[in-house]
């Protein structure tokens, strides 16, 4: 396996998307394009399967430097509702669209999944939080097994903010752990004690919640496989639902990112790295865990891998999800929406945001319109990083097909795919290449390599 991940541990995207971002053709895109394409996917996908709904919530009390989101560092809670009104109103603007159709017909939005990200949603106070969901419920009809979660801060989520979502139909909780080893806390500047994260586990399990999540990372400054070991055992203790333990990616020539925090030669090394990777899947699997898609473990009785099973596993710019919903609206300030014909993304600053939506505009600065092609290429990636396998038609497929053919051939004699007709299934062997795999059908990035480093390693 060593030999495999210096072979395969190159650059590449975590295809929360297709095209990813940096490959994303702004000269065809334009606001009224992408609204069109919301109105089409709102028009064929509403009624029958619902759609979608991401809220950013950028705002955090201090800059944890593994972060590689967009957020806003500060102690001041006045912002709170300034901010939250003018995501009631980027939501009116999304809700006036809808309504642009036949009156014959019910337009109503059928909200299905919710998802409250950052940031960090709990710097936002419960009775804040309760009146921006009220304000979006009051217009939504809720599906009948609705998907609500947020993520939470051990450090800051009360009893009073989980009992009041909870009141509000969330069932899910995700709890940013990361690591236990004190050292790294120190490094990311991220300090919580397991007290913190098992108090608030405890409280949410006591509540009612049925799914909760933790999340930890490898990679990170200082850490070493003692350490990690540690920090899965310490997890054990409080047996979340599922877990997704991600690689760090460490991308600190983007703009804004706090990644200058720690010394890169604090960082494990390239074989360090995949003793942390590896030992790590193999400790979570002799725990009870199943590896779900890419970096995501969950418990049998969880709906991720429920989803896995029934092959209803999807994958948006939220992660992995068991609900499939063709249109995701994506609010706040650098939020990304998907209509599948379209992407589309918010301005990153918190004062253009407030300014764009309080001239009635919706605030997408940047997207991407897919072409038949993307159409068809997104789908095989979606397929490979969700079922871990997809059906070609080679008659009737891209021109690069044989170059991609013959680096599929080689990632068979390494036993990450198997290739039967037009059949490629990833192995358990290949998991870890997940995303190596689903490059090679990256017609974006075949046709236009990056001449600097824009992605993260792929191990």
């Amino acid at each position: 396996m060593n030999s495999l991940i210096d072979k395969y541990n190159i650059p590449g995207p975590r295809y929360t998307s297709y095209p990813t971002v940096p490959y994303w053709d702004e000269s065809t895109f334009s606001p009224e394009k992408w609204k069109e394409s919301v109105i089409r996917s709102f028009n064929e996908s509403n009624s029958e399967e619902g759609i979608s709904i991401y809220i950013h919530l950028p705002f955090c009390e201090a800059l944890c430097t593994f972060c590689a989101c967009h957020k806003r560092i500060t102690k001041q809670h006045s912002v709170e509702i300034p901010y939250l009104e003018s995501v009631l109103k980027e939501w009116k603007l999304y809700l006036d669209l809808f309504n642009q159709q036949p009156t014959t017909n019910n337009h109503k939005p059928i909200l299905k999944e919710l998802h409250l990200g950052g940031g960090t949603p709990t710097f936002f106070s419960p009775q804040n939080l309760k009146t921006l969901l009220e304000g979006i419920f009051s217009t939504v009809e809720i599906a009948e097994h609705p998907e609500f979660s947020f993520e939470g801060h051990p450090n800051n989520t009360t009893r009073e903010h989980l009992q009041t979502l909870y009141d509000l139909g969330f069932r899910r909780a995700s709890f940013g752990v990361q690591d236990y080893d004190p050292k790294v806390q120190k490094a990311i500047n991220r300090i919580q004690p397991f007290e913190k994260v098992k108090e608030v586990t405890e409280i949410a399990r006591e509540i009612g919640y049925t799914g909760i999540s933790h999340d930890l990372v490898f990679g990170l400054p200082h850490q070493s496989w003692e350490a990690m070991e540690h920090t899965i055992h310490k997890t054990m203790e409080l047996k979340p639902d599922r877990l997704a333990f991600y690689s760090y990616a460490h991308v600190p020539w983007v703009k804004g990112v706090g990644q200058r925090g720690f010394d890169e030669n604090d960082l494990p090394s390239g074989e360090e790295k995949r003793r942390l990777y590896e030992d790590g899947k193999r400790l979570l699997e002799n725990l009870g865990y199943i590896e779900v898609g890419m970096d995501h473990f969950s418990l049998e009785h969880d709906d991720l891998y429920q989803s896995l099973i029934q092959k209803k596993l999807h994958r948006n710019f939220m992660g992995y999800t068991s609900s499939n919903t063709q249109l995701m609206v994506g609010l706040g300030m650098s939020a990304i929406s998907d209509s599948w014909y379209a992407f589309g993304q918010n301005v990153k600053t918190v004062e253009e945001y407030q300014k764009i939506v309080e001239e009635g505009m919706i605030p997408v600065v940047k997207g991407h319109i897919l072409n038949e092609e993307d159409l068809i290429v997104r789908r095989h990636i979606l397929n490979l990083m969700c079922q871990l396998e997809t059906t070609f038609d080679i008659q009737n497929s891209f021109p690069e097909l044989e170059n991609a053919f013959q680096m599929l051939k080689e990632m068979e004699k390494d036993e990450l795919v198997e290739i039967h007709d037009n059949q490629i299934k990833i192995t358990e062997k290949g998991r870890a290449f997940t995303r190596n795999v689903a490059m090679v059908f990256d017609l974006r990035m075949m046709r236009n390599k990056p001449e600097t480093r824009i992605f993260s390693m792929t191990i």
